[in-house]
């Protein structure tokens, strides 16, 4: 039986930016829909089931940031490539905080955006080694369900928590530099002045962790970067 092909649902407003994209991802051996608004695109994003959603920051209405909010709510498992016309690393920041994998600024190559796609949809294919669960603490994590809980109570993790918990669980017990997990679960080769890594492991250490203040299994190694200690 053939594969089916990878789907991409566009979410942008430009008429001819969007075209263009669809006409590439196209010939790239994609399929692609394409959506106007936020409104539409989540409507198609439940529709089509893609595995890659292109979306534009500025949209008209419901803006980027919020389609890419209800997206990781209603398909925490999909991928997400945010086009902005913005330069403020905050509003970069913004969008990886709220689950996109990776961004681009217009005006944009189109051949660094198609490589962009093709590594996210690599990324998104885990390796065999990443460990499906994890324990530590009173702590138990699915990472193929999205399921954790914290003392028998359901906790609930964004799926950058979660990708950012698997990859330090298949490290459990070594140290992995910020630099690492910015590229392996963010996609950036270097984003040198953004505290993304930080914030998420604080986020983390305070749903998971018994004293946030001072964890036991989230831990920092200062100048390097984070380690995690599982159960014996």
């Amino acid at each position: 039986m053939k594969p089916r092909m990878q789907r991409i649902l566009v979410v942008e407003d430009d008429a001819a930016i969007a075209r263009g994209l669809a006409d590439a991802l196209t010939y790239e051996g994609y399929e692609v829909a394409t959506a106007r608004t936020g409104e539409d695109g989540l409507r198609l994003l439940n529709e089509r089931e893609p595995e890659l959603l292109i979306l534009d920051v500025m949209l008209p209405g419901m803006n980027g940031f919020e389609v890419c909010r209800r997206a990781r709510t209603d398909r925490p498992e999909i991928a997400v490539l945010m086009l902005t016309a913005r330069s403020q690393e905050i509003d970069r920041v913004m969008g990886l905080d709220l689950g996109a994998d990776d961004y681009v600024t217009k005006p944009f190559s189109l051949p660094e955006l198609l490589a962009r796609v093709r590594a996210i949809l690599r990324r998104r294919q885990p390796p065999d080694q990443l460990p499906a669960h994890v324990a530590f603490g009173d702590v138990a994590i699915d990472f193929e369900s999205y399921e954790t809980t914290k003392a028998g109570q359901a906790v609930q993790l964004s799926p950058k928590e979660y990708a950012l918990l698997r990859f330090l669980a298949a490290r459990a017990g070594s140290v992995v530099s910020r630099g690492e997990l910015l590229h392996e679960v963010w996609g950036f080769e270097r984003m040198p002045t953004t505290r993304t890594v930080d914030n998420h492991v604080g986020l983390l250490r305070g749903k998971l962790e018994n004293d946030p203040p001072n964890p036991q299994h989230l831990l920092t190694v200062h100048g390097v970067g984070y380690k995690l200690v599982v159960n014996d």
